[in-house]
Order: C-alpha cells, then structure tokens, then sequence
C-alpha cells in the first residue's frame, strides 16, 4: 500500500551516470550540470567519486567540479569514497556527505575491487567511524542485489546480511542497487521485503538500472512495499563497465513522470529536469535515454 505521498529523488546522473559515459566531459560542464539540477528541486545530488582517477578517469576532476557547484541550501550533494584517502579528499574538498560501496555477490567483488565482500566492508569501516567523529553523513551501496554478470543469481540472504551490517556500521541509508538490470517487479518486491526485515524502510532506497526494459515496473513495486527514496539518473545516463549490456540507470525524467502521474510529490520541477536532460545529451553526443523527453521533444 501507498500512504506517504512524497518521495525523495536521489540523483546520481553526476556520478554514477557519467562515471561509465565514454565521452569525457570537461569540469565546467559537470559544475553546469549540478547546477542545473539543483535548480530542477531535487533535494540530493550525488556531485562526484573520489576514487583513484586511473579507476575513473571521468572524475579525476572530482575536488575541482565540487569545489565549484553552487551548493543550494537544503540541497546534499553526496561524494563516493572508497576508503580513507578518498574519504579525506572528500572532507577537504568540502564535502559533509559521502558514500561507501560493496556488493551482494562474491564473485562481482573480487572481479570489481579484489576484494571479498567481508575485505570490502573491512575497507571502509574506518571511513564510518571517522565520518560519526566528524558529523558526516554516510550512505551505503550494495549492488547486484538482483543478479551478478559473473554468479548469476545473488541469494536474498547475501543481500540481506550486507545491507543489514552496513545499516548496524553507521550508513544512515542503505541504495539496493540491480547493478546489470536483469530484476523484474516479483524478485524486486521479495528482496527488498527480505531486506526491510532487517533494516527499517525509512533507510531503505532502491537503484535500478533498465537494460531490460524493467526499471519503472520494479519501481511501482517497491513503491508498493513502502520504499520512498529512488536513486536515477537524468537522461538515462551510465551502465555497468563490469557487466556485459547493462545500460544506464533508469531515467530521472521518466521516474518524476510516472510519480507525478500516481499522485506523488517529489518537489521536482519536471519540465527543468525535462531541458537538462536534454542539454546533457547533446553534451555526451547521444541520443536521451529518457522516454519522456523524447516524447517531450517530439511533441514539441
């Protein structure tokens, strides 16, 4: 049952969008773009990853693109940081909320960071504890909750031991993430009732990507199940380096649209984010991901 009727978007376009874009993009129109989508009302926006640049050439830039953003009041703009050294160029960029990440699926760790799901968490427990002595927020990631391109079938009970332990380490909010797309409303509604066993909803977000066509159906489940913070991406942007065909994550625009469309609030200004993710496109020369600004522009 839906009773909440707001939802907040977390929007990781900046991020984990371009991060697995192919066309490199200058500083300035990261900074443009992050500007732009605080404008659009959405309340988080995931700026950048403070990971080793030779990981994600992309972000190399990241101190110089959050050191630039036009920080909106009562706007977070997250960081991803692997460890500590990430997590202190973070803090002297200016950062005062960051994320950590890992994965449900062994065999996705090891190929991914070389690391076991245990060493991976391992890594970052001192980010979560020097984050609680600072007084900044940490978000946890745990990915291929649904599938893994290397194991295939994740067990809803790996999912539920990872989430759990971040959630009891410090994360305030746990991002179950179907990192390949290959989920489907059932196993999405199932992993994340198992999951809110454990965690409580109020700390729980779902991240889908949409390699098979799947993303808002499995959003509409869990919204059924009482989640209300959905990761997105506007334009559709990103993929998955590790797994052969995933695409982007789910569009931003078409998320909003479908939310306004049941009712819900986001505090998001569609027709902005609409002309952003258009902007975007033609920044990465590509065609939108996003079936509504599509739809949108064609009408136009």
């Amino acid at each position: 049952m839906i009773s909440s009727d707001h939802v907040r978007i977390v929007e990781v376009g900046a991020r984990d969008g371009l991060q697995n874009e192919k066309t490199l993009l200058p500083a300035t129109v990261k900074i443009e773009l992050i500007d732009r989508l605080s404008d659009t009302g959405l309340q988080t926006i995931e700026a950048t990853s403070f990971v080793s640049p030779q990981w994600v050439p992309q972000l190399a830039d990241a101190a110089e693109v959050f050191g630039g953003i036009r920080k909106k009041p009562g706007v977070s703009y997250p960081v991803l940081v692997p460890n500590m050294q990430g997590y202190q160029r973070a803090l002297a960029a200016g950062a005062t909320d960051v994320a950590v990440f890992t994965a449900a699926s062994e065999a996705f760790n090891r190929r991914n960071i070389n690391a076991s799901i245990d060493e991976s968490i391992e890594r970052f427990a001192p980010v979560l504890e020097r984050a609680r002595a600072d007084g900044v927020g940490v978000r946890g990631y745990v990915s291929t909750v649904l599938g893994c391109p290397y194991q295939g079938d994740v067990a809803i009970s790996d999912v539920v031991r990872v989430a759990r332990r971040l959630h009891q380490m410090g994360c305030h909010e746990i991002s179950l993430g179907d990192t390949i797309g290959v989920g489907t409303p059932a196993k999405a509604r199932a992993m994340l009732r198992a999951v809110a066993g454990e965690v409580p909803m109020a700390a729980l977000a779902v991240h889908f990507h949409d390699t098979y066509g799947q993303a808002l159906a499995n959003i509409l489940a869990c919204l059924e199940e009482g989640v209300r913070v959905i990761d997105s991406a506007v334009s559709g942007t990103g993929g998955c380096p590790y797994a052969k065909g995933a695409t982007g994550n789910v569009a931003s625009e078409d998320v909003v649209y479908m939310l306004h469309g049941m009712g819900l609030e986001t505090g998001v200004d569609l027709d902005l984010l609409i002309n952003t993710g258009a902007w975007l496109a033609t920044q990465l020369h590509k065609e939108t991901a996003s079936r509504v600004t599509r739809a949108r522009t064609a009408a136009a």
